[in-house]
């Protein structure tokens, strides 16, 4: 037994040295890279704390965050601007790009990021936006409009461009990394126009009265299975329910990319409109 033991040891301190390396002196270890810009100059929040001004970039071994879910904050420091906040994915090993433009009227940007496939061989381009059913074009070719999933796709570099009328076409620079999908979440700008003004005359003609129809809202696939409903459009407030991908509810009202939806039991609450489909 002892000459057992004795053999044994060296099997045991080597797995011990292996794991201590593996787990614990890897710095990239369970963590990933963080890349922010935007126009104006921001102050950005991650999960409620501020980590610096844009542009930000978290990329260096000894500052990389912690893999998993988190909630980040854009908070412009000049003018009168919406602060802009989203759940994103922080992959190991791997950058997340946010850019963010802010104006008067709307704000338009992008969140880009990889997560592992279980096929190693593959690759794969996730595209969602706000609006949705937005025209998606890959290199100058339409390949499908919003939510849109991509497989099969080529390693290289890509223009990723989004249309939609009545918003600003919105255009990428994206590399396709092997075993990984890309997942890209794009908001567009609203593109202002001169309204048309319309003069009142009489007229004997009958007038057709207008037909109101609610619009529906169909919950899509979420990181975790389930989407939060809160007492408004904010990370910030209260979460009074869940929804979950399926369910369809009627569509109260809309903003920046939140969506107020009536629930069975008649009250409303605000959604995430990037993890929700209008119909």
């Amino acid at each position: 037994m002892k000459k057992i033991f004795l053999l044994l040891v060296p099997v045991f301190v080597a797995i011990i040295i292996f794991l201590v390396v593996t787990f614990f002196l890897d710095p990239s270890f369970g963590k990933g890279a963080l890349q922010v810009t935007s126009i104006p100059e921001s102050n950005v929040y991650l999960d409620g704390k501020l980590i610096g001004k844009t542009p930000l970039c978290k990329c260096e071994l000894q500052n990389m965050l912690p893999s998993g879910v988190h909630d980040i904050k854009l908070i412009p420091t000049s003018g009168d601007l919406r602060t802009y906040e989203e759940r994103i994915t922080i992959t190991k090993s791997t950058l997340t790009v946010i850019d963010r433009t802010f104006n008067n009227s709307s704000s338009e940007g992008s969140v880009i990021n990889l997560t592992s496939l279980d096929n190693k061989n593959s690759m794969e381009l996730s595209v969602i936006s706000f609006p949705d059913k937005s025209d998606v074009f890959l290199d100058n070719n339409m390949v499908g409009n919003t939510p849109l999933l991509l497989k099969d796709i080529t390693q290289s570099d890509h223009d990723l461009t989004l249309k939609k009328d009545g918003y600003k076409d919105k255009t990428i620079k994206i590399r396709t990394a092997l075993g990984y999908r890309l997942n890209a979440l794009i908001s567009l700008g609203i593109n202002l126009v001169t309204p048309i003004t319309v003069s009142s005359t009489s007229s004997s003609s009958a007038v057709p009265s207008a037909v109101v129809t609610i619009q529906k809202v169909v919950i899509l696939q979420t990181p975790t299975g389930d989407l939060n409903v809160r007492e408004s459009g904010s990370l910030d407030s209260p979460k009074i329910s869940k929804v979950y991908p399926g369910d369809s509810f009627d569509l109260v009202d809309e903003k920046d990319n939140w969506l107020e939806i009536k629930l069975q039991n008649g009250k409303t609450g605000w959604i995430s409109a990037v993890y929700a489909k209008k119909e």
